[in-house]
This record gives C-alpha cells, sequence and structure tokens, in this order.
C-alpha cells in the first residue's frame, strides 16, 4: 500500500468519525441511545504489527495468499454499551464528544496536509522543479 492509499484510508476513517460524533451529539437526550465510536487506529497498528514485509502479488485465483495487503485496513463503527451517563439509559457524553470533534479536526487537518504534501512530492518528481 502507498502512502497515498494509507492517508486515504485515514481520511476516509476520519470523516466517518466525524459523521459519528455528530449523530452521538444528535442523540445526545434520547433515551436508551448507546454512543458510537469509529476504530481504526487500533486496526492499522495490528495490521502493521502483523505485517511481514513480503507481500505476494496473485495472478491467478488459486494462487496461495502471501502477506496481508493493506487495502484491506477500513474504519469499523462500534457501540459502547457498557456505560450509561444518564437515567434513561442514554451514554452519550456531550463534553467528552466535542473533545473528540476538536481532535478529529486536527487530525483531519493534518492528513489532508501530509496528503499534500504527497502530491507535491510527486508533481516535483514528474515535472522537476522548474
Amino acid at each position: 500500500m502507498t502512502t497515498i492509499n494509507l492517508l486515504q484510508n485515514a481520511l476516509t476513517a476520519s470523516s466517518l468519525r466525524q459523521q459519528v460524533i455528530s449523530n452521538n451529539l444528535a442523540n445526545a437526550e434520547t433515551p436508551g441511545y448507546k454512543a458510537k465510536q469509529v476504530v481504526f487506529e487500533d486496526i492499522l497498528k495490528q495490521h502493521l504489527a502483523n505485517q511481514s514485509n513480503f507481500v505476494g502479488t496473485r495472478t491467478d485465483s488459486r494462487h496461495v495468499v502471501i502477506g496481508q495487503p493493506m487495502d484491506a485496513i477500513t474504519a469499523r463503527t462500534v457501540e459502547d454499551t457498557t456505560t450509561v451517563m444518564q437515567n434513561n439509559g442514554n451514554n452519550v457524553d456531550p463534553d467528552a464528544e466535542m473533545t473528540q470533534m476538536g481532535k478529529n479536526a486536527l487530525w483531519y487537518y493534518t492528513l489532508t496536509e501530509q496528503l499534500n504534501s504527497e502530491f507535491q512530492q510527486l508533481s516535483i518528481a514528474i515535472k522537476g522543479r522548474g
């Protein structure tokens, strides 16, 4: 997987996280609503820890898979059923959600800057500096 593909997956995860946080905040007063979270970084860390440096290319579906391609790394949404914040069964903590929203916005900005840098480097490699 190239750096650009990895950054694309991370941006997709960040976008999903923004949607999930917004949905959690919108349902902060809904009785019985359980907050959801996006899991991406842990999946990426686990994949990188188990990743060998060698990944075989399959030219036929009957070939044996060697290594794991990083294309399969995608974010997942999980529901938090272990906590309760209100008497009505709702577990959304608006303060924590707003903090996560701020962190996610900063992460998204950092990812876009990194992706922009990757494209600039590619442009220089293709066209040259001058």
